[in-house]
């Protein structure tokens, strides 16, 4: 080859198919595997959001409906039954949803309705005031509880007893109990006057007692002796406790024609049923009564 001569160069190239890593056959199977994933996440969706009725309606509106749901028959053509409705050739689960469905009929629809034709105007009327008088008794028990709770919170010397009031509310009315705790009683050992304590708690209750007109009863409790014997001068005691608090309320400024009822319950009703000697099953329990409602008139008696 002679000096300053180019060389020859041959390049031979493949053809090759149009796939491989940079072809797009692989978009094809990442769009169906995308499309199954939502189609997976939808049915998922959907049974969470349905419910068993629905469920089952679905189950059998896809059920086979020459599929016979009768057990009878020799399991032939004609399923030993003539091609009636209850045969072979029946509707399948359409007959179930029939049967299961609820008939539109109520047997006590015409009871409700003469029930309702009874019941004249000023009956509903009644009927009406009724339920307003409860809804407003039950708000002011609310106002009063909380009025009180306010009260324990708000006052220092309050707020250290404020483990001895109990506040609840009974078919009677709204009971506020004043409970002896270990080492901090209501009253001294068989003594019917309430101590400094007591008086204070009792004075509290008081100005919530004059904020509502409802009447009062006043019980007294005490607790068991040992061996479950129930003297019977805690008859006398937890009467006497019981009408003690009541002067000191009235001392507060509660009128006395609003206590309806004074008495001794003595340890008939402990608070704590499962050990009645507890010092807690000893107290006091004010209860503003919930006012009777007003019938209406009968012409008839």
């Amino acid at each position: 080859m002679a000096v300053g001569d180019q060389p020859i160069v041959i390049k031979k190239v493949k053809k090759g198919g149009g796939g491989g890593h940079h072809g797009g056959a692989w978009k094809v199977a990442y769009a169906d595997f995308v499309t199954a994933m939502m189609a997976f996440f939808l049915l998922m969706w959907l049974i969470n959001t349905t419910s068993p009725e629905q469920k089952r309606g679905i189950a059998d509106y896809f059920a086979p409906a020459s599929v016979s749901q009768t057990m009878s028959g020799a399991g032939g053509i004609l399923g030993g039954a003539a091609l009636g409705k209850d045969g072979s050739k029946s509707a399948g689960s359409n007959d179930v949803l029939e049967e299961m469905a609820p008939s539109s009929t109520n047997p006590n629809d015409g009871d409700s309705k003469e029930g309702a034709k009874r019941q004249t105007p000023e009956e509903a009327a009644a009927a009406a005031q009724m339920q307003a008088e409860q809804q407003r008794e039950e708000a002011m028990f609310a106002s009063a509880a909380q009025s009180l709770r306010q009260a324990l919170q708000s006052m220092p010397e309050l707020a250290e007893l404020s483990k001895n009031i109990i506040i609840d509310e009974t078919p009677e009315g709204l009971r506020i109990q004043l409970v002896d705790q270990e080492g901090r009683s209501m009253f001294n050992q068989g003594s019917a006057q309430p101590n400094d304590r007591a008086k204070l708690l009792l004075r509290a209750i008081s100005k919530v007692i004059n904020q509502l007109p409802n009447r009062i009863s006043i019980y007294g409790h005490t607790s068991a002796s040992a061996g479950g014997v129930r003297p019977a001068s805690d008859w006398q005691l937890s009467a006497a406790r019981a009408d003690a608090s009541r002067g000191v309320l009235q001392g507060a400024g509660v009128e006395g024609d609003r206590v309806y009822q004074v008495s001794g319950k003595a340890s008939s009703e402990p608070l704590y049923p499962d050990d009645p000697m507890l010092p807690g099953n000893r107290r006091i329990a004010i209860v503003l009564l919930r006012e009777a409602p007003v019938l209406p008139a009968n012409p008839g008696f």
